[in-house]
């Protein structure tokens, strides 16, 4: 990148004016401390410095600038609103210690929201405390343990996973002191009922399954699944990773699940990516409702406060009451659609997946079902024959405009192409990401050698990433 893309300032020219005096030095500030020479600023116009950073902001992709197809992380364009609701000053100036009754507004917030996600997941209580996907898992875990605990089943420490099932599924279970048994799927990518039953025995706490599965495929078989594990005594936890593809159309707990999270920041619309922010809400039965943690907000005759009294509860997984702001723009996004917005949403979601994965699938194979929910997993396989890899496709879409989708996951698909175009892209914008994969498709073929040399139009050229990740320099040396 050119060096005068950050080497803006030229002497004679500064964008601000100080007075010219000295003023005396506080008291109580060591010397050492006490500036001697100039300042040092950048003389730069306003104008210059504006421009310097909107020319930062185009470098780096995001989904206000085009589609971001990263498939399991639902990256919708996040409505403008609910940022405006969370920068209102009743809000964002609030203290999570500040009294009950002096935040009943916050309370409500966070109360009425735990009821809108009870109603859209069919289960019977919500905590918000956790504040990612992973956590709310390990949540779900420690309930499950506690409540085996509490009847006296210690004896079930087995977590069933198929092996298509999001990698922090068997991590969470290894976190909350449980052993993880994975399973293979079908030949049609889902669940094998014989596969599932022989690994069933009084061991198993827990089946964890995500539906729609990383495939982005229903279950067809899902309530015989649900009534084979509670039959072996065990929990059924619902991955709701996926859950754009559902709301408003099917309730987990309609299914049969006993608990499940939300990831907030993917299916309700709030901006993330590089680590957060995030929030992890988990749904529950009333069977579990008792080991939710605290404190939990109740409402007593049309006030609300937090209560600490829950006997059994595993206790606290976040300080104070978990990614407030998170879970305010989530209720802004579901207020504002309303049952049949939540509904249609889902809906455009999935229309759009298909939309997309029968543009594509003619040059890009789709391995697992001839229909899918809201995204599929295509391959790069037939492009090795050129010398060409799916990471070389991904490279590639960096120089024509697009983020890459998510890449080699699941594993049950060679050289994977995970594609989630989510519900807020249009036609049009879907036409040209297909259009740019028929390209690829053409120079995988014509010009091998210009998609294994990509990205060559972005900032950064392409890392080794294997010595990026096993000796990453992490801090930018000295002056």
């Amino acid at each position: 990148m050119p060096e005068t893309i950050y080497q803006k300032s030229r002497p004679g020219r500064p964008g601000y004016r100080f007075v010219a005096r000295t003023p005396e030095p506080p008291d109580d500030v060591p010397a050492e401390y006490l500036r001697r020479g100039p300042v040092g600023l950048p003389e730069v116009g306003e104008p210059q410095v504006m421009r310097h950073y909107v020319e930062l902001s185009t470098l780096n992709h995001h989904v206000d600038k085009d589609l971001f197809p990263l498939g399991s992380c639902t990256m919708k364009y996040n409505p403008k609103l609910n940022e405006e609701v969370a920068g209102l000053r009743g809000f964002y100036g609030l203290h999570p210690e500040q009294d009950d009754a002096d935040v009943q507004g916050a309370l409500a917030v966070m109360h009425r929201l735990e009821r809108r996600l009870a109603a859209i997941s069919g289960l019977d209580a919500v905590s918000l405390h956790t504040v990612a996907g992973a956590q709310g898992e390990l949540l779900g875990l420690l309930m499950a343990r506690a409540y085996f605990a509490d009847r006296g089943e210690t004896r079930r420490t087995r977590v069933l996973v198929p092996d298509s099932a999001h990698g922090t599924n068997p991590a969470s279970a290894a976190v909350a002191g449980l052993e993880t048994h994975t399973f293979r799927s079908g030949s049609d990518g889902c669940v094998d009922l014989d596969v599932m039953r022989a690994a069933l025995d009084d061991d198993v706490a827990v089946l964890m399954l995500t539906v729609p599965n990383t495939l982005g495929l229903f279950e067809p078989r899902i309530a015989d699944i649900v009534e084979m594990v509670h039959a072996a005594g065990g929990l059924c936890y619902l991955d709701g990773a996926n859950m754009n593809a559902l709301m408003g159309h099917a309730r987990p707990g309609d299914f049969g699940f006993d608990v499940m999270h939300f990831n907030l920041h993917k299916t309700f619309s709030t901006p993330h990516g590089g680590g957060g922010p995030g929030a992890g809400p988990v749904a529950v039965k009333s069977a579990l409702e008792p080991f939710l943690p605290v404190p939990r907000v109740v409402e007593e005759g049309g006030a609300f406060r937090l209560d600490y009294d829950f006997p059994r509860s595993v206790g606290a997984l976040h300080s104070f009451y978990g990614n407030f702001a998170i879970c305010l723009r989530a209720l802004v996004y579901i207020t504002r659609l309303g049952s049949e917005g939540v509904r249609r949403a889902a809906s455009t979601a999935n229309l759009n997946a298909n939309y997309l994965a029968r543009k594509i699938s003619n040059l890009y194979p789709i391995p697992f079902g001839e229909r899918c929910m809201h995204e599929f997993v295509a391959t790069g396989e037939p492009f090795k024959r050129y010398g060409v890899r799916t990471l070389d496709i991904a490279k590639r879409l960096l120089d024509l405009g697009f983020y890459a989708p998510t890449v080699y996951f699941p594993l049950v698909v060679p050289e994977a192409l995970m594609i989630e175009p989510t519900e807020t892209e249009s036609r049009e914008t879907l036409d040209r990401f297909a259009a740019a994969l028929a390209a690829i498709a053409r120079e995988a073929a014509e010009t091998p050698e210009v998609l294994r040399a990509a990205p060559t139009r972005t900032p950064v050229r392409r890392l080794d990433e294997t010595t990026a990740n096993r000796s990453p320099v992490v801090t930018a040396p000295r002056a």
